[in-house]
């Protein structure tokens, strides 16, 4: 969800945090006023997800964390939590997980080992909150007369350098594709690809047959082709070019053609179907490109761990803990069946393990919506204000409440 939530550059090159690297990075994140205080202890808003789901989603981040170096930090504002502590935390809640927690009682159980801080926001103090998903696009493994857009594996001339030293050199202003802490020197742009700079190369994972599908593929990070013979494989994000991210719903404002009260993935959708002749220029538009890899598991964050449906956020990662616990409090889209669409409260618990190259600043948020008319919905259409309180692992706590339970990934 940039996977990404937009989500092109799905692990935003200068997204280091809590890396190899043991070095702190500051969260922009402040001590909760006395109301915020009073909203967490009252339990108001609840959780309005399954317990199930959260469980799951902190045993990713816990099989991360038990593969980070020791002396690993996190920045939560002033406070600093040792990798340890955090993990500790986790697991205790990990362990006190169960089906049959009322919303309350799962407030209560967070508020023992955890203090909620709050998000500085944007510039207005609020949080903007949007949405992505696994889109299913048709594809073929081989080119036919129907299927005729290439869909490319990371070709092997990528050049990559350490995110250390250049940070300096590679302002923050320019994003790029990030591989397990790396950055990648920019490519040939979209437009070099698609016009054929990488034919011959043999880098064809399949063919899609829509251009305009397989471009919010790449919005989106990772999906599924559904291929001729009724079989599905999944597909995720594998490298980036390099090249800045540029949107083309802002572009599409910008020259008047959707005014922006009404931009939303299906407006985008829309425009281009209704004007053929454009799309070239206007999905040129945007240089980076989102190289593929097929995938055996669920789709991936960047912490390289399955993310899970209405549980799992992506930030930025050069400010928020990776891994983290937080809630959110917002809204989502919900297809009635009339087919009208309502305006339901979102309140729940998240894991921050995900980050996208649109994804920046204390002031944004990118919700993962897993996959169906539902998901594609929530993606499309959220652009709502709402608050991001972080879960702060309270100090003191030397020890798990049990001993640590194995972790397996999800399916």
């Amino acid at each position: 969800m940039d996977l990404r939530h937009l989500r092109i550059l799905l692990l935003s090159a200068l997204g280091l945090f809590a890396s190899a690297c043991p070095s702190p990075t500051r969260a922009p994140v402040t001590r909760p006023e006395d109301a915020l205080l009073g909203l967490a202890r009252k339990m108001e808003p609840r959780d309005d997800g399954d317990v199930e789901s959260l469980r799951t989603a902190v045993a990713e981040s816990l099989v991360w964390l038990r593969s980070r170096p020791s002396d690993t930090r996190f920045i939560y504002g002033a406070r600093q939590v040792t990798l340890a502590e955090l993990r500790t935390a986790l697991e205790r809640l990990h362990a006190r997980l169960q089906s049959n927690l009322t919303p309350e009682q799962l407030w209560a159980v967070v508020l023992e080992d955890f203090e909620p801080l709050e998000a500085a926001g944007g510039e207005d103090g609020q949080v903007l909150f949007t949405g992505y998903y696994e889109p299913t696009i048709e594809a073929s493994l081989t080119r036919t007369a129907e299927y005729t857009v290439p869909i490319h594996a990371a070709p092997s001339d990528l050049i990559e350098v350490p995110l250390e030293p250049f940070a300096e050199r590679f302002k923050a202003e320019r994003v790029f594709g990030r591989l397990d802490g790396r950055k990648v020197v920019p490519y040939w742009s979209r437009g070099d690809i698609r016009g054929g700079r990488l034919d011959g190369r043999k880098l064809e994972l399949a063919w899609a047959k829509d251009p305009v599908a397989l471009f919010f593929l790449e919005v989106q990070g990772s999906g599924s082709l559904q291929l001729p013979d009724g079989t599905r494989r999944r597909l995720g994000y594998a490298a980036s070019n390099g090249r800045p991210y540029r949107s083309i719903g802002s572009l599409l404002i910008q020259e008047g053609a959707i005014p922006k009260e009404e931009m939303s993935m299906q407006a985008l959708r829309a425009w281009l179907a209704a004007n053929p002749q454009q799309r070239t220029r206007v999905l040129e538009h945007n240089e980076s490109y989102v190289f593929f890899r097929f995938l055996n598991t669920a789709s991936v964050g960047s912490l390289g761990r399955p993310v899970t449906a209405g549980r799992s956020i992506a930030t930025d990662a050069r400010l928020f803990p990776k891994g983290g616990l937080a809630f959110i409090h917002t809204e989502r889209p919900v297809r009635m069946a009339d087919g009208s669409v309502q305006w339901k409260p979102l309140a729940r618990f998240v894991l921050n393990q995900d980050t996208g190259g649109a994804i920046k600043g204390a002031g944004r948020v990118d919700v993962f919506w897993g996959a169906g008319p539902q998901a594609e919905l929530a993606a499309g259409m959220m652009k709502q204000k709402g608050r991001l309180l972080f879960l702060v692992p309270r100090p003191g706590r030397a020890a798990p409440l049990i001993a640590p339970q194995p972790l397996t990934s999800a399916p």
